[in-house]
C-alpha cells in the first residue's frame, strides 16, 4: 500500500506524526509537504495530493488542515477523488463502506491525535462494499466537467 500525505500548517505537527506512524507499519509514504509550521495555502498541498491518488501514484491520500473543510473542497475538485472529512471512527468506516472514498480528511484542530491515529486505521483498514453502493459512487464524478 503507497499512501500520499500532505497538510498546512494547521496539520503538520499530526502529518510528521502520522508519517512515523505508517511507516512504522510498513507502509509506503510520500509527504509531500509542508515541512514546518510557517503559514502555507492549503490548496497547494490538497491538489498535490489529489493529482497523486487521480493518476493512480497512490493507493489512498490523506490530507489535514485546521477544519478539513478547505483540503476537503480542494480535493473534490479533482474528478477520480472521493475525499471524506472524517472526525470519527465510525464516519471513516462508513466513507471507505459506501462511499469508496480515496481520499482521507481530518480536521487537526478538532480532533486528537490519538484519535485521528484510529480514524486513519479504520479508513484504511475498511473495503469497500460495492453491491448496491457501486452505481452510486459511479454517479459521483461530473460528466459534464
Amino acid at each position: 500500500m503507497k499512501i500520499v500525505i500532505g497538510s498546512d500548517h494547521a496539520g503538520y505537527e499530526y502529518k510528521a506524526k502520522l508519517v512515523t506512524l505508517l511507516t512504522g507499519k510498513g507502509i509506503e509514504v510520500e509527504d509531500i509537504g509542508p515541512f514546518s509550521t510557517d503559514s502555507v495555502d492549503y490548496p497547494d498541498f490538497a491538489h498535490a495530493v489529489s493529482e497523486n491518488v487521480e493518476q493512480g501514484k497512490s493507493d489512498f491520500g490523506i490530507l489535514l488542515c485546521g477544519s478539513a473543510q478547505g483540503v476537503t473542497m480542494t480535493a473534490n475538485k479533482h474528478q477520480k477523488v472521493r475525499a471524506a472529512l472524517c472526525w470519527m471512527t465510525d464516519i471513516a468506516a462508513l466513507a471507505r463502506q459506501h462511499n469508496n472514498a480515496n481520499v482521507l480528511t481530518l480536521p487537526a484542530r478538532f480532533i486528537a491525535y490519538e484519535y485521528a491515529e484510529q480514524i486513519v486505521e479504520t479508513f484504511l483498514s475498511t473495503e469497500f462494499e460495492g453491491g448496491r453502493h457501486e452505481n452510486r459512487v459511479n454517479k459521483i464524478a461530473c460528466s459534464s466537467c
